[in-house]
């Protein structure tokens, strides 16, 4: 007999802000942010921000969009539910990068001389470390570290977030103008906009283990694919760029160059892997990346001098029922998402965890249509890769959810078979 499950769907149109997934741009020269609905490349909405809007994250679950504001020395809160602002916080002069910690209670801020963190809840400090050039931040997996960009003194410093002080420093060998980090956070890759190189640098022995610099040409931007095999690049950093480069990581080359609009910056991922996009700062545009082939698949007309620096794209299979932020949570993406006949579900766990452990065993995939009916149930044992076949499935959406050895929800997600 079929199983309803109507707090899953409930649960994740709430997620998905009604619109499926979304992408926020702000729109530095608007003073605004454009809402893309990821499935259908359009935009849907315009929200009205502070003055000269140019950084942005999203809360994993896909609640909370916080947009900086550089010329409003502010941060906007932005509700999904409503795609509205709900409340504007002061953040010093020219609020340049942020970024959301993994377990959604606060914001890493850099500013023209400061990095802020603060509680987004009380939206008091919980730490301020003055006097530094910071620019970049980006947050391993676990939530336990903030790599930030010190562009005058070509490092990346190591913000330890349970002390809230700086643990170690990372020479770049370069002014870093961009910082990602690997899947499992063994590796960051690091963007230099004035020395045209990524380094990749090894986050536990502190070394460089590549430099790539052919076909880079002043790069602002940087995300990795879920899976963590390609690398892309935005090059805007000299005003007049108009590339994405593709670096292949199990060789740290470029494997591709594709054309976009003019001055592309701020770039983020899906969190299927499926599509790239990148703002195209004096194009008034953003183009659509099609990971598969690696060309242009749309391009969107948005405001005045989009910019979105950050990730702009939610992670909404961010799993669930996690029982500490201390410990690596996988990553869990569909690839290709929409698909015909098959796809692959993947789990990017890092090293191993309690959590993990949980999955090797009498675990299973739970799929279910927009009614909530289960429909198929696929076992994992001790897998990382699980093949979701079509079979007898009829084109639509559907949503899933990984079921651990204790019963307890860990992931959840949707996909489309078309």
């Amino acid at each position: 007999m079929k199983k309803i499950i109507t707090f899953l769907v409930v649960g994740l149109f709430l997620v998905m802000n009604g619109y499926g997934q979304t992408a926020y741009i702000p729109n530095r020269g608007s003073n605004n942010v454009s809402v893309i609905n990821v499935a259908t490349d359009s935009v849907i909405a315009t929200i009205p921000v502070g003055g000269g809007p140019n950084c942005v994250t999203v809360s994993l679950d896909g609640s909370r969009v916080y947009v900086g504001n550089w010329d409003g020395f502010s941060v906007s809160e932005i509700n999904t539910a409503t795609n509205t602002v709900i409340s504007t916080i002061p953040m010093g002069i020219n609020p340049d990068y942020i970024v959301v910690h993994p377990d959604g209670t606060r914001i890493y801020v850099t500013n023209s001389t400061e990095l802020i963190a603060k509680d987004v809840t009380t939206w008091v400090y919980v730490a301020i470390m003055n006097g530094t050039t910071t620019g970049s931040v980006a947050v391993n997996p676990d939530g336990s570290k903030v790599y930030v960009a010190d562009e005058a003194s070509n490092t990346i410093m190591v913000l330890n977030t349970t002390t809230n002080t700086i643990s170690d420093t990372i020479i770049a060998l370069c002014q870093p103008s961009a910082i990602c980090v690997s899947p499992d956070g063994s590796k960051i890759y690091v963007a230099s906009s004035s020395s045209s190189v990524v380094r990749v640098i090894n986050t536990v022995t502190k070394s460089i283990l590549a430099t790539i610099s052919g076909g880079l040409s002043g790069p602002t931007g940087i995300c990795i694919s879920p899976d963590g095999t390609k690398v892309y690049v935005s090059n805007g950093g000299n005003g007049n760029g108009n590339k994405v480069s593709v670096i292949n990581t199990a060789n740290n080359t470029i494997s591709a160059s594709i054309i976009v609009g003019q001055d592309p910056l701020g770039i983020s991922i899906t969190p299927d892997g499926s599509k790239v996009y990148v703002a195209n700062g004096s194009s008034n545009t953003v183009s659509v990346i099609n990971t598969l082939t690696d060309t242009v698949s749309a391009t969107i007309h948005v405001g005045v001098n989009p910019v979105a620096i950050g990730n702009f794209i939610s992670n909404y299979t961010m799993t669930t029922s996690i029982p500490s932020q201390t410990n690596p949570t996988p990553t869990i993406s569909i690839y290709p998402n929409p698909f015909s006949t098959s796809a692959t579900l993947i789990i990017n766990g890092g090293v191993e965890t309690p959590l993990m452990a949980s999955l090797q065993t009498n675990s299973s995939l739970h799929i279910y249509n927009v009614l909530g009916e289960e429909v198929k149930t696929i076992p994992i044992n001790n897998q990382k890769q699980i093949t979701i076949n079509k079979d007898n499935l009829v084109d639509g959406m559907y949503f899933y959810k990984l079921i651990s050895d204790k019963n307890e929800t860990v992931g959840v997600g949707k996909m489309v078979i078309d």
